[in-house]
């Protein structure tokens, strides 16, 4: 293969070497999706059907649930159809599309989070002002500007990526199309490409994670300062989902693409993208809703018809 227009196809990581190991792979996935299914559904259905919902905080629960369906939807229907057919192929075009959805949405997914951070530090740090700095067109335009940078940081991966010529074979030792496995099968040292990519993620990542590092500092300052340990206890509560959310994401993601090579393996790598790429959509909702209990009680009311 002399460069990536002449290549048909990529071959993915085979998840077992048995049939037995495969099939319970492919059950231990379609689990994790249903579970993620169910509860994003959950969210999206509650909060698009109760009224006492319609609120800044809760618009953009929505949107991350969207985002949380999108990337599962990206990388696990592929992985299930190989396990169960026993194959290890995925197309061209498959591949590119696999690469741009994922970064989409996790790109997406990390503006979001901190958008919501902007939200809980409205509402406790300028109470007063929170129904003129997060009106209905404010929201709608953040959320606007959230799915924009993950289409830009989506495009900007996915054209510097296709675009190297690959002449390493077309073997991927993971189970979807994952970056870091496709420019290794590149001839050239694309020294200014990797640069352009680590800029756009330095850009999208630090940005956002200094933005909610400096917006939780104003947060907790501001919750330590209310007198009473309820209202304390209220505003925390409120902050905790979120905080979780945000910590899982980038512990995950950090560990996955910036664990040292030495302690890289085939097996590690790949618990490592599962737990990073597969297991938060279907464990986010759990986490949205545990602490919530006006969501619970909308969610009672709507299973109660």
């Amino acid at each position: 293969m002399s460069n990536s227009s002449s290549t048909s196809g990529f071959l993915l990581l085979a998840f077992a070497d048995t049939r037995e190991l495969q099939l319970l792979i492919f059950w231990l996935f379609l689990g994790i999706s249903l579970a993620a299914f169910l509860g994003n559904g959950l969210i999206i259905t509650t909060i698009a059907c109760d009224q006492h919902l319609h609120s800044p905080m809760y618009f953009f629960l929505l949107h991350l649930s969207l985002t949380d369906l999108g990337s599962i939807c990206t990388t696990v229907p592929k992985a299930m159809h190989n396990s169960l057919l026993g194959t290890t192929t995925i197309s061209y075009t498959g591949c590119v599309c696999q690469v741009f959805l994922l970064f989409f949405f996790l790109g997406a997914e990390f503006a979001l989070l901190s958008v919501v951070c902007y939200d809980r530090y409205v509402a406790i740090c300028k109470p007063l002002h929170y129904g003129t700095l997060l009106g209905s067109r404010a929201c709608a335009h953040m959320a606007a500007a959230a799915w924009a940078s993950g289409f830009l940081y989506a495009l900007v991966h996915t054209v510097n990526t296709f675009s190297l010529p690959l002449c390493q074979g077309n073997a991927l030792q993971q189970f979807f199309c994952e970056v870091p496995q496709i420019v290794k099968l590149s001839c050239s040292h694309s020294y200014f490409r990797e640069i352009g990519l680590l800029g756009a993620t330095t850009c999208l990542v630090f940005g956002c994670f200094v933005f909610i590092v400096f917006s939780y500092v104003q947060i907790f300052r501001a919750v330590l300062r209310i007198p009473s340990e309820q209202g304390r206890h209220k505003a925390f509560s409120t902050c905790l989902p979120h905080l979780a959310v945000v910590s899982i994401f980038v512990s995950t993601g950090t560990f996955a693409y910036l664990k040292p090579p030495s302690i890289s393996s085939p097996s590690l790598d790949f618990m490592v993208l599962v737990l990073y790429s597969v297991v938060p959509p279907a464990l986010n909702p759990l986490i949205y809703s545990l602490r919530n209990q006006e969501f619970k009680d909308a969610l009672g009311k709507l299973m109660t018809g």
